[in-house]
């Protein structure tokens, strides 16, 4: 704030309160029973009778509180108050205590791999934090995705779910992309895809349809999914042949996405994330899909 517009701060300021106080001794100073000659209906009389002491005292009170707190504390224009309070000073020494709890936290943990802290409850509670301040939002506070978020309970990992890949995923983060299909295929290739991939593990899926779904499959998705329709790590192509779908296992869902291709992307999270912080959360996640070894 510039000397001018802090100068005009501090003299409204001194002076509204100078006028309250005027303002309150001006009309204090009445005689009971006094009139002021206002009368309506013949017989309705306004009085100009003090002000009752236990108000006049409480109101001086609250003026001078004002005064008090405005010499103590910031608020008149540039002057910073007698104490130096800041609210950028308390919120940077509470934010660097709670950086010292976060450091002495930390270092109880270091030194362990992934699957002891996803058996250390205070490990699973900071990385239970870290998720829901940072993937809840895509991944859901449960951690069970949505159409297009994978759901990071059920154990099917598009990259993989070890330990070291989960620290890679969410330190370098992902971008799976599937191509579109509309101008290559002709119409009797697409349905021959889509009557088959819904139903790969079908046992009761009709025999020619298989083979043609087989077939097409072979020529168009194979170098991506696998063959066996099981999927490839290395590149995040999903497993075909499970009942776990990433944006849906209709037969329409699965022709909008031959047709339409289809982007994910995971930010990475390194800078954002300390290294610590991305440790606990990945045995966080870590620990969802292996509940049998994680902590209770």
């Amino acid at each position: 704030m510039n000397p001018f517009w802090s100068a005009f701060v501090i003299f409204i300021s001194v002076a509204m309160m100078i006028g309250c106080l005027w303002l309150l001794f001006a009309n204090a100073r009445g005689k009971p029973g006094e009139s002021t000659g206002h009368v309506w209906d013949d017989t309705l009389r306004e009085y100009n009778n003090p002000l009752p002491r236990w108000w006049l005292n409480l109101f001086v009170l609250t003026v001078l509180f004002g005064a008090g707190y405005l010499l103590l504390y910031p608020g008149l224009g540039n002057f910073g108050g007698w104490l130096g309070w800041s609210s950028h000073q308390q919120m940077q020494r509470h934010l660097e205590q709670l950086t010292r709890q976060s450091h002495l936290a930390y270092a109880a943990l270091a030194g362990k791999d992934i699957p002891a802290l996803a058996r250390d409850p205070s490990a699973l509670s900071l990385g239970r934090a870290v998720f829901l301040n940072n993937c809840a939002g895509c991944h859901g506070a449960d951690a069970r995705g949505a159409i297009g978020f994978p759901n990071l309970t059920d154990g099917d990992w598009l990259y993989g779910g070890t330990p070291d890949k989960l620290v890679e995923t969410i330190t370098r983060g992902r971008h799976g992309v599937m191509p579109s299909f509309k101008v290559v295929l002709k119409p009797e290739q697409l349905q021959a895809l889509v009557d088959f991939v819904p139903y790969w593990s079908d046992p009761e899926l009709p025999v020619l349809r298989r083979a043609a779904g087989v077939k097409q499959f072979t020529v168009t998705c194979a170098p991506c999914h696998g063959a066996d329709g099981k999927g490839n790590p290395l590149i995040g192509a999903p497993n075909l042949t499970d009942d776990i779908w990433l944006f849906g296992g209709g037969r329409e869902r699965v022709r909008e996405t031959i047709l339409g291709g289809r982007q994910s992307t995971m930010p990475a999270w390194d800078g954002t994330l300390s290294r610590d912080e991305i440790r606990v959360v990945a045995a966080y996640v870590y620990s969802l899909s292996h509940q049998q070894d994680a902590a209770p």
